[in-house]
């Protein structure tokens, strides 16, 4: 009784399976190649390429003038992020750095480094590397 059991589903599960295959009203039979009639035609338009020149967008808030070589300092009152411990600053997102200082509400002076190609699960802000943090 049991093998009747797995038989009959694995009979119906290959028929329509079968069902599937070929068609029945193929004249020129199974395992026969249709002849191609017409050439491929050529690929898709790509995407255009991105150009050389880079444009840098500043977020709203941020560094008045061009950061330096080395660090930037950025000042302001951080807020939390969508995220749990996901911290912005004038819309950077503030990574390591010192967690007893960085706290939403609180304004602060961070030094570091933008990281706009770093990839974060925080889904805002550019990201900012903070090498060092003081309240005020």
């Amino acid at each position: 009784m049991r093998i009747l059991r797995l038989v009959v589903p694995a009979l119906v599960v290959c028929a329509a399976l079968s069902a599937c295959g070929t068609p029945t009203d193929d004249p020129a039979g199974p395992g026969t190649p249709t002849p191609v009639t017409e050439q491929p035609t050529a690929l898709p338009p790509t995407a255009p390429a991105p150009s050389t020149a880079t444009e840098t967008l500043k977020p709203p808030g941020g560094p008045s003038l061009p950061p330096p070589v080395g660090a930037t300092e950025l000042t302001g009152t951080v807020t939390a992020g969508v995220e749990p411990n996901c911290l912005l600053l004038d819309g950077y997102l503030l990574i390591g750095g010192p967690r007893d200082v960085l706290v939403a509400g609180s304004r602060v002076t961070v030094t570091g480094r933008v990281e706009a190609g770093m990839m974060t699960t925080c889904q805002q802000g550019t990201p900012f590397v903070v090498e060092g943090a003081r309240k005020g």
